[in-house]
């Protein structure tokens, strides 16, 4: 399934429009994460454990949404937007949705 950003695809003509799509994805924080976090922004450098949570929301987010696609028979999914958002009392969760524009191709 074709997955973009764009409004259209090149070469390609939309015969329907099926519908809004989306996935959703809410992961915890582990207080270990946080903790390496707070060193590596005492120090400097990249946060790996946090950079991995939130890459693998977003893949279940898009593959939430590509399975709610295919339901509907789609051949792609365009103008794919993909959000963030931190949750919980303490921040310790992450939310990631991705959103997009299921449709039938000729």
């Amino acid at each position: 399934m074709i997955i973009t950003t764009t409004n259209e695809i090149d070469g390609k003509e939309i015969k329907e429009y099926v519908g809004i799509v989306t996935g959703e994805a809410i992961v915890g924080a582990h207080v270990f994460k946080d903790i390496f976090a707070s060193l590596r922004d005492f120090f400097g450098g990249r946060s790996k454990a946090y950079e991995n949570t939130i890459r693998d929301a977003r893949e279940i987010a898009l593959k939430e949404m590509q399975e709610e696609a295919e339901k509907l028979g789609a051949h792609a999914i365009l103008g794919v937007d993909i959000d963030y958002e931190v949750l919980g009392k303490s921040g310790s969760m992450l939310m990631s949705s991705a959103t997009g524009t299921a449709v039938i191709l000729r």
